[in-house]
């Protein structure tokens, strides 16, 4: 399947505008010679050493026979269920490539004790942990949830008499801690392209290495990235990649927020990709691309905010039915190797036509200091300003407490916002209990009348976290926490998956609030219950 891209209305007129220029300037011929200077002299020490991306289908192939033969070999034994534990571009590109497969690949990118617990547990059907292999996935070998994911698993096989060793996959860089650790074990490791940042690592070892295992045909998604390669290469008007980044980052008045439908697609999850990719990699200095994740009839696609522009994922984006419903938006349709590829290379091009570097993350640390400074100190929770019917609710601002109602409180968050504003809903909650808070986003959509962004904590961390503290001061923050029993402990560390999340929740809305940024924050102690009255504040 060919990539297909069709733009209409502002879009039309970006390309029509930008394009030239991009042409002229060599722009997608000089990413893929690996030229550092297209994002200018501030960037080029990190953009010149960011580029592997763009050879990761040649790079990534010698990779196909190792991993195929080390799952055949786990098969072989009977180990059949494979548990992914990354965060960010090491956990969304496996998830899109799994389920558009539809092969099973579980998720371990939170830090909520319930569903690490469910990850450990597993399911009975599928043997539980006597037939897991953990992958752990980490860049930098340092990140604190793969690393808590891996010792829980460490001393669960241990528990069962399985050998870690036998179990226990490990992806990072070279010479990373967790490289360096893993070999010195006798762990499995593959490294992957040091040269290559974790957002755009959907092709690398990160994105092959647990899709492989859990049974993905992996050289078929290589062979349809490399069927795109020569489209997204060449300085032409046909190149996709520069339609799309003229589309997105070039319309005038600038529209900031990228709607992300889902409709008709065979592709399962793109959006999610597509959010942490654009939204770290452009969200930084002020400025911006804040990709919302919608459903066909949310209430952005009714309201048609000025600055949103709506990108709709099809089968076939140049034959869609009714294109004269769809004016004013871009239609995109393609194999998921090409979008995966199409997108990287828009994500860039539209970074330099932003004047931002699109590979560093300069705001990502600042949530993990503030989360270490309160492990470390392990301080009493911040008291409430008021707790109404279960719901403990704190502010970052006590005016915002005034009314001293939930529905009140978030009114009064809603007033805040400015009018190109965004709220981003934030749930530090077990997501395998309590999936139906994902519908939350289109309640406050309707209700504060602004694109919503929703984001699972802390997995947005990894990704849009950046666009949060980065990008324009546009933001009002609502944070879902839950109050629970259930707890782990993570051996050998001096804190509990409780205490991490807490703390890495009450530590990025320390940042936000030091940013200017509105944070309310909502825990839920009895939450299966209070999830209700929740919803019923939001409306």
């Amino acid at each position: 399947m060919s990539f297909e891209i069709h733009v209409t209305g502002a879009a039309k007129a970006a390309v029509d505008a930008h394009l030239p220029t991009l042409i002229t300037d060599l722009v997608a011929s000089g990413i893929t010679a690996g030229d550092g200077t297209l994002w200018g002299p501030e960037a080029e020490e990190e953009s010149s050493k960011r580029l592997g991306w763009v050879q990761a289908v040649t790079v990534s192939r010698p990779l196909v026979p190792e991993i195929e033969a080390l799952r055949a070999e786990l098969v072989a034994k009977g180990v059949t269920r494979v548990v992914l534990a990354g965060m960010g571009g090491s956990s969304l590109a496996p998830e899109v490539i799994a389920q558009t497969a539809g092969v099973p690949l579980v998720i371990l990118d939170s830090t909520a004790p319930g569903q690490v617990l469910a990850a450990l547990d597993g399911d009975a059907e599928a043997g539980g942990l006597t037939q897991t292999v953990l992958v752990v996935s980490s860049k930098s070998g340092s990140t604190v949830e793969t690393d808590s994911a891996k010792r829980a698993f460490e001393a669960a096989f241990r528990d069962l008499g399985i050998d870690p060793l036998e179990r226990i996959v490990v992806v990072t860089d070279p010479g990373s801690p967790l490289d360096v650790a893993a070999r010195a074990d006798g762990y499995r490791v593959f490294n992957a392209d040091p040269t290559v940042g974790g957002r755009y690592s959907a092709l690398t070892a990160f994105g092959l290495v647990p899709t492989g295992l859990a049974g993905v045909d992996i050289a078929e998604l290589l062979d349809e990235a490399e069927a795109s390669l020569l489209e997204v290469a060449i300085d032409s008007p046909d190149n996709p990649a520069l339609v799309l980044a003229a589309a997105i980052a070039g319309t005038s008045p600038r529209r900031d927020k990228l709607g992300l439908i889902t409709d008709g697609t065979h592709i399962v999850g793109l959006p999610d990709w597509i959010e942490q990719l654009v939204a770290e990699s452009t969200g930084k200095n002020g400025t911006g691309i804040l990709p919302v994740v919608l459903l066909p009839v949310s209430p952005e696609v009714e309201n048609k905010p000025d600055d949103l522009q709506i990108v709709r994922l099809v089968d076939e984006a140049k034959k869609f039915h009714l294109f004269e419903h769809h004016e004013g938006e871009i239609l995109v349709s393609g194999s998921l190797g090409g979008q995966l590829m199409v997108w990287e290379y828009a994500t860039a091009i539209a970074g330099r036509m932003l004047g931002i570097n699109p590979f560093d993350q300069p705001d990502v640390e600042s949530a993990k200091i503030a989360t270490r400074a309160l492990l470390d100190a392990r301080p009493e929770p911040t008291p409430p300003a008021f707790t109404v019917e279960g719901v403990e609710v704190r502010v970052s601002d006590p005016e915002l407490a005034a009314s001293r109602t939930v529905a009140g409180v978030l009114d009064a968050l809603w007033k805040r916002l400015p009018a190109d504003g965004y709220v981003a809903i934030q749930a530090y909650v077990n997501r395998l209990e309590l999936p139906q808070l994902l519908g939350l986003r289109e309640l406050v959509a309707a209700d504060s009348g602004r694109p919503t962004t929703f984001g699972w904590g802390p997995r947005f961390l990894h990704s849009t976290g950046q666009y949060h503290k980065g990008g324009p001061a546009q933001g009002v923050f609502l944070q879902i926490l839950e109050s629970t029993d259930v707890d782990l402990e993570i051996p050998d560390r001096p804190f509990t998956f409780g205490q991490l999340i807490q703390a890495q929740a009450a530590g990025d809305a320390k940042v936000l609030a030091e940013h200017g940024r509105p944070v309310v924050t909502l825990t839920l102690t009895d939450p299966q219950l209070e999830v209700l009255s929740l919803f019923e504040a939001a409306q």
